[in-house]
């Protein structure tokens, strides 16, 4: 399903010389358009891939994982301004889905580890203050905490300590994920190993199934594969749709798979 069909910019005066207005991929956006449930943005650092991917969550008003929202988000601050001059044009509005960063995710896993911690330390409270009543007081005082850590356990699984954050990427990103929404990923192979990549295809072949969009700005030739997905480079300087084959990162990697002693001796590592 493609909920959000286009980004148009609307130039109502010249842009200031800075940022974000002054990355190269920004300063000569005129519209994005959306063809594919699955739209990757990629380039090498710097080419402006996540300033985009921010600027299109502030301008649809995206929820967050893991911070304060997009509305008051500081590191959001520059990028909010720039999508006052963003125009979302939606095929159908959702206002389920989320905007993460790779960063985002490590800071949800601490809150949901302090969360559950307070709720352990509340049971064991309740443990101590109702030791002398009846079994049935104890377990209606126990009843609340014991719900909530269960809901967390079922939808995030066991924390971060349990597992690794790979897997609890994976659990997040699954536990939160709603049919039908607009899914903003900046990164998302950050914390996953080249296996758990393939596990994350499987989720997203999953939930572009259940009426879900995405658009991932990704360095991942993994990530990149996905059948039907429309790739957009920012390393001309502009948006330009590219194929898989001809992209940088995967003829790099390839390369270096095939042979990675020519390579190792051209860099003088050998």
């Amino acid at each position: 399903m493609i909920h959000l069909r286009s980004i148009q910019v609307r130039r109502f005066k010249p842009w200031p010389e800075r940022f974000p207005y002054n990355v190269p991929v920004i300063a000569g956006l005129e519209q994005v358009d959306f063809h594919s449930p699955v739209t990757f943005l990629v380039g090498e650092n710097g080419s402006g891939k996540s300033t985009l991917l921010e600027a299109i969550a502030c301008a649809v008003g995206s929820i967050t994982v893991g911070s304060e929202g997009v509305e008051r988000d500081q590191t959001l601050a520059e990028l909010r301004s720039l999508a006052r001059d963003l125009r979302p044009v939606w095929n159908k509005r959702t206002r389920k889905g989320f905007f993460m960063r790779s960063e985002d995710f490590f800071g949800f896993a601490r809150r949901m580890d302090k969360a559950r911690e307070e709720m352990q330390q509340s049971l064991a409270e309740v443990e101590q203050e109702y030791k002398d009543r009846s079994e049935f007081t104890k377990g209606q005082a126990r009843m609340a905490y014991q719900r909530e850590l269960a809901d967390m356990e079922s939808r995030y699984g066991d924390g971060v300590d349990a597992r690794s954050h790979g897997e609890s990427y994976l659990n997040l990103f699954h536990g939160r994920f709603i049919p039908g929404g607009l899914y903003l990923l900046d990164e998302p192979e950050a914390p996953l190993s080249p296996k758990r990549q393939l596990s994350f295809l499987v989720l997203l072949k999953e939930m572009v199934d259940k009426q879900g969009q995405f658009i991932i700005a990704t360095h991942s030739p993994i990530l990149m594969a996905f059948p039907g997905a429309v790739i957009l480079s920012c390393d001309s300087g502009r948006l330009e749709q590219v194929n898989y084959e001809d992209l940088e990162h995967v003829y790099i990697t390839k390369g270096f798979l095939e042979h990675p002693t020519l390579y190792l001796r051209e860099l003088g590592i050998l």
